[in-house]
């Protein structure tokens, strides 16, 4: 067997494989063999010493000569791999067969991609995204945790609405000359006062008012509002309160805490832990932003030329991702696709593919990078890292299941360890 083999864009090996008449002779006596054992011929038992014509007749030339090229490449393929230093990342395609006796081959091999870096990367230093959480932040991360565990429980008649209550309204919207607005009319709409859901003023003028109440409110629509039929639109609502319900805000006992986060702190420590997730959550984004800056610098001293099917296979990541996100957030795919559009190949090219290609270059420089530097990651920053990550988790079965997954030669491990190296080798740009 020989081979040589040629570089191409895209990272494509092209390997040209070539056997001796001899050998393949040896293949089609082989093919023949299996085909005679296993044959069901009509005046021939089955694994009977069939003549070499009637199995020919039987199969045909061109078919006995497929499965020949298959039998052959099944056996040298590898070889020639191997003699070429070949690491392939996607099956080959055979772009041609030159010849069957002897056999000539001709393939395409995807391979990973050489990274080519100008040395004059060592020279970029960038300045670090800054970030501080002020208290009016963790402020407000508290209050929207009170606002999602609130609760409404029915008011009796007398009880007179607040801001954080929940109404159940019919309304109908009337223009300055009596007339009622088309489409306008709501019933028994539940609507929680302060939700700025409706338009301004609206629900602060149901403040104050008893289930049962009828009431009149002169809203006048702001210049800049989203509908086009109701900009600077003077009108009238008549509002009628069916029915209140009164929040129940839950208050930071201890109690409460432990239910949120599994550890018993008071609302000081809980304080304290809410400004730490805050500020975790500003250094992660800072680091994408800082990350994504260093990509961009990189990407002026460094040559990549990826082919497709690694390609492929980063888009096919990057859309799994896109699609939980959107499960996640209430939504469904193809509605939120159907919304923008765009088909899914549409929304594919211009919306995932883009971010596939930027992740895989940012993967593929940082790799290149990581061996050049030669950064190495110890044992003990990475027991660092998981006793972090173990830290935010009060539950002993999570934390026993957490220890488990990030033992070494884990894949949670290694993809932890690969994390780490990259972080290192990307603050070292940063001054």
């Amino acid at each position: 067997m020989k081979s040589s083999i040629k570089k191409l864009e895209k990272s494509i090996i092209e390997l040209t494989i070539e056997e001796s008449k001899e050998n393949i002779a040896k293949y089609r006596k082989k093919v023949l063999t299996d085909l005679r054992k296993n044959a069901d011929i009509k005046g021939f038992r089955k694994g009977s010493n069939i003549p070499e014509d009637v199995i020919i007749k039987h199969y045909w030339e061109e078919r006995i000569s497929a499965f020949m090229v298959d039998e052959a490449l099944n056996k040298i393929y590898s070889q020639a791999l191997k003699e070429n230093n070949i690491l392939p990342i996607a099956q080959w395609e055979i772009k041609e067969i030159k010849s069957q006796d002897p056999l000539v081959v001709v393939m395409h091999i995807e391979v990973f991609p050489e990274i080519e870096v100008d040395a004059k990367y060592k020279k970029i230093k960038l300045p670090k995204t800054h970030f501080e959480v002020k208290d009016e932040e963790v402020d407000q991360t508290l209050t929207e945790i009170q606002k999602k565990f609130t609760r409404f429980e029915e008011a009796s008649s007398e009880y007179e609405t607040k801001m954080g209550d929940k109404v159940y309204i019919t309304t109908q919207w009337y223009d300055t000359k009596g007339n009622k607005l088309e489409n306008t009319n709501m019933e028994n709409y539940p609507l929680v006062l302060g939700s700025n859901v409706l338009v301004p003023g609206f629900e602060e003028g149901l403040v104050g008012k008893k289930s049962g109440e009828k009431v009149e409110l002169d809203i006048s629509f702001p210049k800049d509002y989203h509908n086009e039929d109701f900009k600077g639109k003077k009108t009238k609502f008549e509002v009628e309160i069916e029915k209140i319900e009164s929040a129940k805000t839950p208050e930071f006992t201890p109690e409460f805490i432990k239910d949120l986060r599994g550890k018993d702190l008071d609302f000081n420590w809980f304080k304290a832990l809410i400004k730490e997730e805050l500020l975790e959550t500003k250094e992660t984004n800072a680091r994408l932003q800082d990350e994504n800056t260093l990509i961009e610098e990189l990407l002026k001293f460094s040559k990549i030329d990826f082919g497709e099917s690694l390609l492929k296979n980063q888009i096919g990541k990057v859309y799994e991702e896109i699609k939980n996100n959107i499960v996640q957030s209430g939504a469904k795919v193809w509605d939120y696709i159907a919304s923008l559009g765009l088909s899914e190949e549409g929304y594919i090219e211009s919306n995932v593919k883009p971010i596939a290609i930027r992740r895989l270059q940012a993967e593929l420089i940082l790799h290149k990078l990581g061996e050049l530097e030669k950064i190495e990651t110890s044992q003990e920053e990475i027991t660092q890292e998981v006793e972090k990550i173990i830290a935010r988790f009060g539950s002993e079965e999570v934390v026993k299941r957490l220890k488990e997954l990030y033992i070494p030669g884990t894949k949670y491990y290694e993809e932890l360890k690969q994390r780490i190296t990259y972080r290192k080798l990307i603050d070292s740009f940063f001054e």
